[in-house]
């Protein structure tokens, strides 16, 4: 019989928390090659791994999360997790009936898990926490806004997963950008390769992926900073230079963008006690 977690009880080292209006966001540390019985939290919750990895079973199924891994748990899912061998860092949002009713009808809880590697919802959860981290008197207003953002994609891409999926041909492109993280194909090449127009793979593109190409590529490239800058100890002017990025201002401009974090910022988080 798996246990049960009261509201906001969370393993591991809790190094900061915050509480207001029905929405709780938590930061905590596991050490590596720990392993958790299967359990259940009472509320939702969303959950950004910030560095390290982890293995999560949900009843027959079985998720791997890594850094900027971002999954929704329902309320009372049932999961047991093993811990990868190094120590995970993990940003949470837990929400509340209450706060979904505060809000409006509009909001509501999905019904069934979902994750994401990186994308949209990682961009808008490190965001949300840098607000966490650098708490001022308007951060509560900015979080329930970042909050609400992610509340809407995910509606998105729960909606996107019942209607017509992306075209193998603009699948093929978006997996040949993510692969060739320091190097921009001109368009004409990534079109010519698709057998499309241009103008067709620019419109396709961005209808299906809800951004430009152009966006995506500096997205794609401030993910794999992140994860280099939280799993190696190359240093940031390294990562830059790996990531694509012409020089350190470039680089620093768009992590923040991203994230609404400094690259040494995002580092002493993932070194942090």
């Amino acid at each position: 019989m798996p246990s049960r977690a009261s509201a906001s009880q969370f393993y591991g080292v809790r190094s900061d928390a915050w509480q207001q209006a029905g929405l709780r966001l938590s930061e905590s540390t596991y050490p590596a090659n720990l392993s958790m019985s299967s359990h259940a939290h009472h509320q939702a919750y969303l959950g950004i791994v910030l560095s390290g990895g982890y293995t999560e079973r949900v009843e027959t199924k079985t998720r791997e999360c890594k850094t900027l891994t971002t999954v929704f748990h329902p309320p009372e899912e049932r999961h047991s997790v093993r811990f990868h061998n190094s120590r995970v860092r993990i940003f949470r949002i837990e929400i509340t009936g209450e706060w979904c009713k505060r809000v409006g009808q509009d909001v509501k809880l999905p019904d069934e898990p979902a994750e994401s590697d990186g994308g949209m919802l990682a961009s808008l959860a490190l965001r949300l926490h840098n607000e966490f981290r650098s708490r001022d008197s308007w951060s509560g207003l900015a979080i329930e806004g970042l909050t609400l953002e992610m509340m809407a994609e995910l509606a998105r891409c729960s909606s996107k997963q019942s209607e017509q999926g992306v075209p193998a041909w603009l699948d093929e492109v978006r997996q040949k950008l993510a692969s060739r993280i320091a190097e921009t194909p001109p368009l004409a090449e990534l079109a010519a390769s698709a057998g499309v127009h241009p103008v067709h793979l620019a419109r396709e593109f961005r209808r299906h992926f809800r951004c430009t190409i152009g966006d995506f590529i500096r997205r794609v490239r401030v993910e794999f900073a992140c994860r280099e800058i939280a799993e190696t100890d190359a240093s940031l002017s390294e990562v830059a230079l790996a990531a694509g990025f012409y020089d350190q201002s470039h680089f620093s401009n768009m992590f923040r963008r991203f994230t609404g974090m400094t690259p040494t910022a995002y580092r002493a988080i993932c070194r942090a006690g």
